[in-house]
This record gives structure tokens, C-alpha cells and sequence, in this order.
């Protein structure tokens, strides 16, 4: 059986529904406001919506945020590959979401961002067949190096795979450069594979990004993703719908197409069921709300 082991820690998400974004020195107009797990838990939720078994490598604290998180990995069949860090709570991240499902980011690393290598070698790694990365992880200054050393020597029947994340351009190429080099894949928005290819156009980016790897998804959103495997490049369109909510919609994705190659060995089809997972995932509310399987088989 595969099983997904997710070294980005979980956050606790602080959605406020903003009419818009607020000018400097201005204050939003709020319309709603909820609290729930989101970050790193995102993608979980998704590979677990899918079938795969989920595993958490990374990070849980203590406090109230940590215990809200851990009551929801409880409750989506999600385990710890080891135990939680006592001396501190969970971050967390304010999403600023406008009318149309766009959402802006503020947040600050808690416990998430503390993984030591003496941490990560209490994983065991037998069951382990796939690990996902985000550059989330390696942007916490007292996780990015033991996390891109222990990657590096991952045993290569685990696949790989990295997911940039919004601060890629902010990586320290010291830490970024040895996780590349042992990702088997990678999935991208547009923007993060310019900033790691220096490719402005999307198919010389996504052909940079597969190169010496299984593959590559560069995600475009509302128009779909874009599959690379060896020299073969497939444009996939997006499942249409009426978006509500676009957060944690990429980690949909990301989490989606990771369980379905695990299960069927066939990049084509992953990312066909990821899109269309993704695109349910925008008309819910909340940033975990991957559909479950029968769901996507139903519409695939």
C-alpha cells in the first residue's frame, strides 16, 4: 500500500471574507470570518480524499492552534510519524478572501517551522513510498538544512515530490538546490516555475522543470495544468465550475495527483483526476475540501 509522508507542518488558517483587499493604512470590510487547519495539511486532506494513507513528518506542537489541528488529523485518518514538540503551539496564516475566490496570504512559522535532523531520523521510513515537500519548509531558518541534507538522502525507491510554494524565489539555493536534485517531481504554479527556471513562457519553463526528473505539473488554475513526462507535453483543461473559494486549491492539486499516480502509475490520468479535484475543491468554502475519490472517478 502507498503511503504519503508530508514534511510540511500543518498551520491554523484565519480566513477573514474581505469585500477587498484594504488600502495601506486602511482597514477591510469583513463579512465572514473562520478558523481551520490549512498549510501543510491541505495537501493531506487531499491524498486522503483520494485513498493514499497519510502520514505527517512534519512538525505538530501544543497549545490551542496544535490541538485544533491535531483533532482534525485525528478525524481524517491522518497519523504522526512522530511525536508532537512540547514548547510550542502551531503557527498560523491570516487569508484575506475577496468576492471572487482570490486570496492573499499573511502568516508567521510556529512549531511547523522547527524540524531538526535529530527529528526527521525518528521517521521510520519502511512504509514510506512517496514524501512531499513544500519550499514552505525550507524557508524556516531552523528547518532548511537538515531538511534539504535529509532529502538528499532519501533511499530512491520514495518518490519525491517538491512543491515550490510562493516564496520561491526567497529559497536559499544552498537548501533549494539539493532538494531539486533529488525531486522526482515537481508541481508548480506559473510564477514559481519562472522564478526556478528563469523561463518566462510556460512550456520552455515546464520543460525546464522536467528535465532529469519523472516529470513536471506546472498548474495554471482556472485553465488547467500543464504534464511533462520525458519528452511528451500534454495541456490538460480545467474541470469547469462556479469558484467560491480558491484557498488550498493548488494543494488540492498538488495532493490529488500524488495519490492518483500512486494508485494507477499513470501521470496522465493524476493529473486529469487533480483538476478536476481542484476545481470541486473552489465552490466549498474552507481550504480543505478536497472531493472524495468516488466523487472525481464519477466526473473523470
Amino acid at each position: 500500500m502507498s503511503l504519503l509522508l508530508q514534511l510540511t507542518g500543518p498551520v491554523v488558517d484565519m480566513i477573514y471574507n474581505v469585500r477587498a483587499l484594504p488600502p495601506s493604512g486602511g482597514e477591510a470590510e469583513v463579512s465572514g470570518f473562520s478558523m481551520a487547519p490549512g498549510g501543510g495539511f491541505n495537501a493531506m486532506v487531499a491524498a486522503r480524499a483520494a485513498g493514499m494513507a497519510v502520514r505527517l513528518g512534519g512538525s505538530l506542537g501544543s497549545g490551542p492552534m496544535a490541538a485544533m489541528v491535531a483533532t482534525e488529523l485525528q478525524a481524517r485518518g491522518i497519523s504522526l510519524a512522530r511525536p508532537a514538540l512540547k514548547d510550542r503551539d502551531q503557527g498560523c496564516c491570516t487569508v484575506l478572501l475577496e468576492p471572487d475566490g482570490e486570496r492573499s496570504f499573511i502568516s508567521f512559522p510556529g512549531a511547523e517551522g522547527d524540524i531538526s535532523r535529530a527529528a526527521l531520523d525518528q521517521i521510520d521510513l519502511s512504509p514510506v513510498s512517496h514524501v512531499l515537500l513544500s519550499g514552505y519548509s525550507l524557508h524556516y531558518p531552523q528547518a532548511r538544512r537538515d531538511l534539504a541534507g535529509w532529502i538528499a538522502q532519501l533511499p530512491r525507491a520514495i518518490t519525491v515530490i517538491f512543491d515550490p510554494s510562493p516564496v520561491a524565489g526567497l529559497l536559499d539555493p544552498a537548501y533549494l538546490q539539493p532538494v531539486l536534485a533529488r525531486a522526482d517531481w515537481i508541481s508548480a504554479n506559473a510564477d514559481e516555475a519562472a522564478v526556478l527556471t528563469g523561463e518566462s513562457e510556460a512550456l520552455p519553463a515546464l520543460r525546464a522543470l522536467a528535465a532529469n526528473r519523472r516529470g513536471a505539473v506546472l498548474r495554471q488554475g482556472a485553465n488547467g495544468c500543464l504534464l511533462c513526462t520525458g519528452d511528451q507535453v500534454h495541456q490538460l483543461p480545467a474541470h469547469r465550475v462556479a469558484a467560491i473559494d480558491t484557498n488550498g486549491a493548488g494543494d488540492c492539486h498538488i495532493g490529488s495527483f500524488i495519490a492518483a499516480l500512486a494508485a494507477s502509475g499513470d501521470a496522465l490520468r493524476a493529473a486529469r483526476y487533480a483538476n478536476i479535484a481542484a476545481a470541486l475543491s473552489t465552490t466549498r468554502a474552507g481550504p480543505a475540501t478536497a472531493p472524495a475519490r468516488a466523487e472525481v472517478d464519477a466526473l473523470l
